[in-house]
């Protein structure tokens, strides 16, 4: 392991907490009615994005999914804004009008989450080609789950990238399930990054409940990519604490194996105990960090609830297709 900042050790703590109380709470807004659709929260994954975004630089690109609101709190995105488009309201990033589903801020890069399993691969390969032609050094990260990669523009997409060394990162969020199937029993290799001897570029499976070893792990792909090293897979293993969103109680999972993810594989529990056993921060530390993120949510989610709704005369404007 490597020699890291204190202030670094402790972001890294701050992102996942903040991600898994903003979770949190959009699940309370669930709860009580107050949001319009549903969410799919990144409960248990918050390692993945933390870890990948802090190796990105400030003018990188992001290519998220239907899961996507922690890579939006990874990358910084102001949570009051999230907030607000979340509950449909006109202060939200979007104006209200893409809701979870459709969160993004491209003020952070983020191309937008997306609701079509899949879709932002070829977007997210595309911005790596711009990049490429205009060489402007820009790597993009493209977020996916296991079930998209079982769609035919994931294998289109990374031949793409492949063929032309496009600096692009494809980061598989292996958490075993798409919706209600699992991952394991519709794939003759379950070892998803297997998939990149395909296309001649790397593939690593990693623990993706491992903060620093998604870091040290993405960190290391995006400079090669932007080095002009071409595309990397990384499959990260973790597991979605919840169903595959909030409406859905997820009894098609086994419960040893999620008591045993959600207790033991739990990824702010194990980078906690590593902190602390290391002696690299203290628990009055944690506490201030958590104190500081509370108090921001609590913070959105006022805001949010205070931000107006649209105006029904600005239904069409802004859309496109």
């Amino acid at each position: 392991m490597k020699n890291y900042s204190k202030e670094f050790l402790k972001d890294l703590y701050s992102t996942m907490y903040k991600t898994r109380r903003f979770e949190e709470e959009v699940f309370e807004f669930y709860k009580k009615g107050e949001m319009p659709g549903l969410a799919h929260l990144y409960l248990g994954e918050e390692s993945i994005a933390a870890g990948v975004c802090a190796g990105l630089e400030e003018n990188d690109y992001i290519g998220s999914t239907h899961r996507g609101h922690g890579h939006l709190v990874a990358r910084g995105a102001d949570t009051k804004k999230m907030m607000a488009e979340i509950l449909g309201k006109s202060d939200g990033y979007s104006k209200g009008k893409g809701g979870s589903m459709h969160i993004m801020a491209l003020d952070k890069g983020i191309l937008g989450a997306n609701g079509i399993v899949g879709a932002e691969i070829p977007i997210a390969t595309g911005a790596a080609y711009k990049s490429k032609v205009k060489n402007t050094k820009q790597v993009t990260v493209s977020f996916f789950g296991d079930a998209a990669s079982n769609q035919g523009i994931f294998h289109e997409s990374i031949n793409m990238a492949a063929a032309w060394d496009l600096p692009i990162v494809y980061i598989v969020e292996n958490n075993l399930y798409g919706i209600s199937v699992d991952i394991r029993k519709v794939t003759k290799e379950v070892k998803l990054s297997e998939r990149a001897k395909a296309y001649g570029i790397e593939g690593i499976t990693i623990d993706g409940n491992d903060v620093l070893k998604v870091y040290e792990t993405a960190k290391k792909a995006i400079d090669k990519a932007r080095d002009g090293g071409g595309p990397t897979i990384i499959e990260c293993l973790t597991y979605r604490h919840q169903g595959h969103h909030v409406g859905d109680p997820g009894i098609y999972k086994d419960e040893e194996e999620q008591n045993e993810w959600k207790n033991k594989k739990d990824p702010l529990k194990k980078y906690k105990a590593y902190l602390l056993s290391e002696n690299l921060l203290k628990e009055k530390e944690i506490d201030k960090i958590k104190e500081e993120v509370d108090e921001e949510i609590y913070e959105a989610a006022k805001f949010a609830h205070e931000s107006p709704y649209p105006d029904s005369k600005e239904a069409l404007t802004d859309v496109y297709a």
